[in-house]
């Protein structure tokens, strides 16, 4: 278990990052630590886009895993540094019995937003790094925004003069500054973890019946997810694409017959619309409570080979949890010292207890 030194945020996790960094030493640290553990790094982002002004922006900031800028000079580092890999190549050798290479890092993405195409795929076919994008499918065929980034946005525009959840045991008035508004929505994602997947569903429509809010006719260019037809362009440049589910759902908080449905339908559209057959998945939302070995079991008998969590940490022997795979999440406030620190050494400078889950109710949980 990693030492949390700072929870998070860019202290003393992020000035040591920067210091490794700025001495040099980082490869060479690399090389030695390869020799003695080869594990399977896999790097978790959400969106991709220049960081907007918080009082003027409408949706959940902690979805915007870095600027662009900062995403190319870290597929970079990677090419350089790494071995980036396709997910379905660690399956093809997960499948033969074979060793993954040392320092194999593969990027992911979850949800499908429209930045995804628009800013990250250029980069990524720039620099010739491959990566997997894991999307909601039924986002993309409605093309209604997510619905927990659509919460924030609600709590953050509406003119109700306070947020009523008796589903929560909350009554309380809403501030006018938007900045407390967002530590009230995080507080709400936070605690929405205890509901059941329906009942956080039925939540968010009452409140958008309730505050004349609809998302099925809200198509917020801030806050849209891509479109089929841009998903089998980034298919034909080499991307690749896996499922997170139809409605964005805790899967383990769904009654068993409507998670197996969830986990069937999106293997469904996917091999529908796309030239490749899905055989990839990530657990939305990804924490300890969002999958269990029943959601396990209905990805496998799905057909999926491969299921990703949103647990921080790597994978030592992925063969042993190919179905649980850890990941490390990239987040906004990462300098390059930090994100070259933790790809380097991973245990030490990944998040503490902290991988929390984007998109979705906030978690924290952190493996080795």
């Amino acid at each position: 278990m990693v030492i949390d030194m700072n929870g998070g945020a860019p202290g003393i996790r992020g000035r040591l990052g920067e210091l490794c960094y700025s001495s040099g030493l980082l490869h060479s640290l690399q090389r030695v630590r390869a020799w003695w553990q080869r594990d399977l790094r896999i790097l978790a982002y959400h969106r991709i886009m220049p960081l907007p002004d918080p009082d003027t922006y409408e949706f959940d900031l902690e979805l915007i895993s870095t600027p662009p800028d900062q995403f190319r000079e870290q597929m970079l580092r990677i090419r350089k540094y790494f071995r980036p890999m396709r997910l379905t190549d660690v399956v093809a050798a997960l499948d033969a019995g074979e060793a993954l290479p040392p320092d194999t890092v593969a990027v992911t993405f979850d949800d499908g937003y429209d930045d995804n195409y628009r800013i990250a795929a250029p980069i990524l076919d720039e620099l010739g790094v491959p990566a997997t994008f894991f999307v909601s499918t039924g986002h993309i065929d409605s093309g209604k925004p997510y619905a927990y980034d659509w919460l924030v946005h609600m709590i953050l525009t509406t003119i109700a003069p306070r947020l009523v959840l008796p589903e929560l045991s909350i009554d309380i008035p809403l501030p006018p500054d938007r900045a407390s508004r967002r530590r009230i929505a995080g507080s709400i994602l936070l605690k929405m973890k205890w509901l059941d997947a329906l009942g956080q569903t039925a939540m968010t429509e009452r409140l958008e019946s309730e505050w004349n809010m609809p998302s099925a006719k809200a198509r917020p260019v801030e806050c849209r997810p891509m479109t089929w037809d841009q998903a089998r362009e980034m298919e034909a440049a080499g991307l690749e694409f896996g499922s997170h589910g139809v409605h964005h759902r805790m899967l383990a908080r769904l009654p068993q017959d409507e998670m197996e449905r969830e986990i069937r339908q999106s293997k469904t559209t996917l091999d529908r619309e796309l030239k490749n057959p899905a055989i990839l998945m990530s657990y939305p939302v990804g924490g300890d409570r969002a999958y269990n070995d029943a959601v396990i079991a209905a990805t496998r008998n799905a057909g999926f080979k491969l299921g990703c969590s949103y647990i921080c940490g790597t994978n030592a022997e992925p063969s042993e949890n190919r179905y649980s795979l850890y990941r490390l999440p990239v987040e906004s406030n990462m300098g390059p010292g930090w994100f070259a620190a933790m790809l380097a050494l991973p245990q030490l400078m990944s998040y503490p207890t902290a991988a929390h889950e984007a998109n979705g109710p906030k978690e924290h949980a952190c493996s080795p």
